[in-house]
């Protein structure tokens, strides 16, 4: 690959041209990396919510035209100046959010909210020199949080690549750069719950069922599952769900059912919906003395959190977390350790697959809310 090095090379990619309507596969010029960024080759790239959130531009601003897609796994084309810590051939993972080793967040053991580099669903562009790295007949396309995976090339900040094992099957271990490694981090990195606790997790898509996956892991005895769903029961115990409940089937509000089913309330709970009624119900259902409730899910941005204080005196404990409080660079290698050392199930997630040439298809079942993650196949 390094006959393409300093040049620009002309490829394939999604673009989406305005809000909404599908993607067309259009031939992209794809500039060499500057300093600090890399150039990866995308092989496998997956269609997270957020991807759809955004390219319908509901409640927030549209930039178009644009190049989607942040949940992939590639190899290191070329490097650009200053990049020491990858070179041409690494397996890598693009990530959303970055680590730029240097900040008071990177350099504490308790953030991974990177000063630089954290996401910014805004810019389109660089944010070295400020200009895209894709341009049509020389008229830019827009980047997305600073991956843009559905192109077969595409250029990333060096701080927001994770370098990890080659023997990984990157078809499978892509979905560790965002949806998965959310929860599964909201589950055993900030949760913490002990083996033989109960965990409630809101909210049963990929996210949600990542952190019951973490729950799991955790050895958790009980796993209740509570969603409007029903249709997404039966699957769910595949992640460890011991037990669903449906808030359309009480009469009172959820943390009252919860409270009374398990004696006083939960030990741990982890929302994954951005609802905020259900961001107070995880909160109000977990028991007094330790309980602890975790927000993972984004709420609208006029949404506002209402307990009563004696709810929090009583000595429960509400956090939330960003990207399961697992650091890009240092941290997402070990995720991928777990699934090859098979703690960690992948497979599981992973429901549908289609050819980069029917991306849209991954939009369409995703929109009818069919499968949990579809895997696009870059090459065909």
């Amino acid at each position: 690959m390094s006959s393409t090095a300093g040049k620009v090379i002309r490829c394939r990619a999604a673009v989406a041209w305005e809000a909404g309507k599908p993607l067309v596969i259009e031939e992209v010029e794809v500039a060499p990396p500057q300093a600090s960024e890399v150039r990866l080759k995308i092989l496998f790239t997956a269609l997270c919510h957020t991807d759809v959130y955004f390219w319908e531009a509901k409640g927030q601003n549209p930039l178009f035209p644009r190049i989607y897609g942040h949940e992939a796994g590639g190899i290191v084309e070329s490097v650009g100046e200053g990049v020491t810590d990858l070179q041409p051939g690494d397996t890598v993972l693009p990530v959303f959010t970055g680590e730029c080793k240097e900040c008071v967040h990177c350099k504490s053991e308790e953030s991974n909210m990177c000063d630089l580099l954290r996401i910014n669903t805004d810019r389109g562009v660089m944010i070295g020199d400020g200009n895209s790295r894709f341009s049509i007949n020389g008229k830019p396309i827009y980047h997305f949080v600073g991956t843009s995976t559905f192109s077969e090339y595409t250029v990333c900040h060096v701080g927001s690549v994770a370098k990890i094992n080659p023997l990984a099957p990157l078809e499978k271990v892509c979905v560790l750069s965002c949806g998965i490694s959310t929860g599964l981090g909201a589950t055993l990195n900030v949760a913490k719950p002990k083996k033989g606790s109960t965990v409630a997790v809101f909210g049963l898509g990929a996210v949600g069922l990542a952190a019951a996956e973490g729950a799991r892991i955790a050895g958790a005895s009980r796993i209740i599952g509570v969603d409007l769903n029903p249709k997404r029961f039966e699957e769910a115990k595949k992640f460890g769900v011991t037990e669903f409940v449906n808030p359309k089937d009480h009469n009172k509000p959820i943390q009252e059912v919860l409270v009374e089913i398990t004696n006083g309330g939960v030990d741990r709970s982890v929302e994954c919906t951005g609802n905020v009624d259900a961001m107070i119900s995880a909160f109000e259902s977990v028991h007094d003395g330790w309980g602890v409730a975790v927000l993972v899910g984004v709420p609208h941005k006029d949404a506002v959190f209402k307990t009563h204080p004696m709810n929090l005196l009583n000595e429960r404990t509400l956090k939330g977390t960003f990207f399961g409080n697992y650091k890009p660079r240092s941290d997402i290698p070990s995720v991928v350790e777990k699934y090859l050392n098979k703690e960690l199930e992948l497979d599981k997630f992973l429901t549908h697959e289609v050819p980069f040439s029917e991306i849209n298809k991954a939009f369409d079942l995703m929109l009818k809310g069919e499968g949990i993650r579809c895997i696009i196949r870059m090459e065909e």
